[in-house]
């Protein structure tokens, strides 16, 4: 957002992010390295809001929502039903660093440990009679899922009639290796874990109600938005290899239509 030729603003970051956020964005060499993934990212989900915004949709269900401003920084309807859904103590956070401003939207927050299966399944059923076209958007959540726990959200979003469409960030197993090898350490300090980046890829999810539409490289991204080093614009230019995305490293961000509101 400092930069003048910014891909997109956010005022608030530095406030959020605090002296803790800059540390451990400096202490994470892999991250730092690889900032161009996390500028691509945002980008593109972005650009999918929009995009479904001007669809028609009514309502955004932002799933571990973390400190995601888009509600207050994107120009959004008034009408737009926005829901943020997260553990109560990063929305308490965030509320509190936000208390004075106001969202362009229709903004809630619903404070949920997501892995309480129950819990969402009763929620995403209220949500979804409240809604008539929804997009779910889940950034930056899937790789830390267990293939099980992937498979058991898919479905419970999938019953949903009125969740249209779905967006979110997906892994390679080769991208995944690499993320567990530089990070690993660090992730398990924090009690995290990487490990969800399917084998067969988007069409784990086909069995689970969703029909991939399209999947966008955060590289091919980078490349295009001028947000890769001198050393890595060659490599953007190039084709994407022949044969499966799981032999090399990729990460994407993917949109899938529910196969039940077809």
């Amino acid at each position: 957002s400092d930069r003048p030729d910014a891909i997109f603003h956010d005022p608030y970051a530095r406030r959020l992010a605090g002296e803790k956020g800059a540390e451990i964005a400096k202490a994470i060499t892999f991250s730092k390295k690889n900032s161009w993934s996390f500028v691509a990212r945002t980008y593109l989900f972005d650009e999918y809001v929009q995009q479904h915004v001007e669809m028609g949709f009514d309502m955004v269900i932002n799933l571990a929502a973390g400190l995601d401003t888009r509600p207050y920084r994107m120009n959004l309807p008034s009408s737009l039903k926005w829901i943020d859904i997260d553990l109560p103590d990063i929305l308490n956070y965030k509320q509190a660093i936000l208390a004075n401003e106001k969202p362009n939207c229709e903004l809630r927050t619903i404070q949920m440990d997501l892995s309480d299966r129950i819990s969402r399944i009763e929620l995403f059923k209220q949500l979804g009679e409240e809604s008539k076209k929804a997009l779910i958007v889940t950034e930056g959540l899937m790789i830390y899922l267990s293939p099980e726990e992937a498979a058991t959200l898919s479905s419970d979003l999938s019953a949903q009639n009125s969740f249209q469409r779905w967006t979110f960030d997906l892994a390679s197993p080769s991208l995944l290796e690499m993320a567990q090898k530089e990070m690993g350490t660090l992730l398990k300090e924090g009690n995290a874990v990487f490990q969800f980046a399917p084998e067969e890829g988007e069409e784990f999810f086909h069995s689970y109600g969703w029909k991939h539409i399209e999947s966008k490289s955060k590289f091919k991204t980078a490349g295009k938005l001028n947000r890769l080093s001198d050393e890595l614009k060659p490599f953007a230019e190039m084709p994407e290899p022949e044969g499966p995305k799981r032999l090399f490293p990729w990460t994407g961000v993917c949109l899938f239509e529910n196969s039940n509101a077809l």
